[in-house]
């Protein structure tokens, strides 16, 4: 059998929720282009899109909303676990532990009808959002802030992380933003959720699993390696000499690259446009110039596109987000799109089990432990 390292370019399964057209540099949500939906739509929307493969009119739109908004609250038992918890835990590792935790505060976990997975999903979508805000007050010593039922999903996120009702600017970038990151074919963390819903392991499982994956580097963890480059760097006179120094020592730049994309990320121009207008907004462009510049460089030297990961470091980053949470922004986006994968795989399942090649030796005789 031919093998293909990282299964790259092999066809693990059929889905009817997105896919990636990396040679036109398209990503298609359920039949809709990305930009579409990225200058059309919302978040709630988009995951209404996702789960339910067709646009909601607004009677659903209005009920997945009311949904939403009632299991926004976490349990008081689970704040008072976050309470507990050291203050310099990671948000990745405390949404991992977390989200595995609220399956004790559910009457049916392991219920696999579609009206359960749907209602699991919803709370897992509104929860995601509560608990890194929630965090974010923990970890600084104040008191979680309560979800407010007369804001949408995103700005009722920011409002929890910050204690201010943010501005319809920034409120409409980050749920622009979520609309991006929301879903992106059979990545390395769909996969794993599919993969353990193909066990027919419970939904909870499949999301903690989910996050393993996306924490890392190599996957959604890449924003934060980004923001840091940024700020090592500082100023865009230093760019070409310190990118040119980091190649030369087989270093790779975080944010350039994708396995399935051999031209612009779709996601990375409308985040790169986004992040030019906040710096003009703010007055300081100093971190979209040298993302700039550091894209330039790259691209001049190892002809690689930035992904979607390189333009989201500075777009945060101008929203005042600390780069620690990036990531787990990532997961309150990708809920959306894994849960939506999940009932899918659930809806029409075979366990997941490829084979591997093996390369190691055979008829090797057994020797006694007194004769080694």
């Amino acid at each position: 059998m031919a093998v293909s390292k990282g299964l790259e370019d092999v066809l693990a399964g059929t889905s009817a929720i997105s896919t990636v057209d990396g040679i036109q540099g398209r990503l298609i949500y359920r039949g809709l282009d990305i930009r579409d939906l990225a200058a059309f739509s919302t978040f709630e929307e988009t995951t209404y899109l996702l789960w339910y493969g067709t646009l909601p009119t607004k009677p659903e739109l209005d009920g997945l909303r009311d949904r939403l908004t009632a299991a926004r609250a976490l349990p008081p038992q689970l704040l008072k676990f976050m309470h507990s918890l050291p203050t310099s835990v990671p948000p990745m590792a405390i949404l991992r532990t977390v989200v595995s935790a609220l399956a004790f505060y559910d009457p049916n976990p392991d219920g696999r009808s579609p009206e359960n997975l749907a209602r699991i999903s919803t709370q897992l979508v509104a929860q995601t959002a509560t608990i890194v805000a929630a965090w974010e007050q923990i970890r600084h010593g104040r008191q979680p802030i309560e979800p407010r039922s007369d804001l949408d999903y995103t700005t009722n996120f920011l409002y929890m992380m910050t204690g201010k009702i943010p501005d319809k600017l920034a409120a409409r970038v980050l749920d622009e933003a979520l609309i991006l990151h929301a879903d992106h074919e059979f990545n390395a963390s769909t996969f794993t959720a599919r993969v353990i819903v193909s066990t027919l392991s419970d939904m909870y499982s499949a999301m903690v699993g989910a996050i393993g994956a996306l924490k890392g580097p190599s996957h959604g963890g890449a924003n934060q390696d980004v923001m840091n480059l940024l700020e090592d760097i500082g100023d865009v006179a230093k760019v070409e000499q310190e990118i040119k120094s980091r190649l030369a020592a087989k270093q790779r730049i975080p944010g350039f690259g994708h396995r399935v994309y051999k031209t612009w990320d779709p996601r990375a121009l409308i985040l790169k446009k986004r992040s030019e207008e906040l710096g003009q907004l703010t007055g300081n462009m100093t971190w979209y110039n040298i993302s700039a510049r550091i894209e330039e460089v790259v691209m001049a030297e190892k002809k690689l596109y930035p992904n979607v990961d390189f333009y989201s470091a500075s777009t945060y980053h101008y929203l005042g987000i600390p780069t620690d949470l990036f990531t787990a922004i990532f997961t309150i986006s990708r809920m959306a799109g894994w849960t939506a994968h999940a009932m899918e795989q659930f809806a029409d399942n075979r366990l997941i089990r490829p084979r591997a090649e093996y390369t190691g030796p055979m008829d090797v005789a057994y020797v006694p432990i007194d004769k080694r």
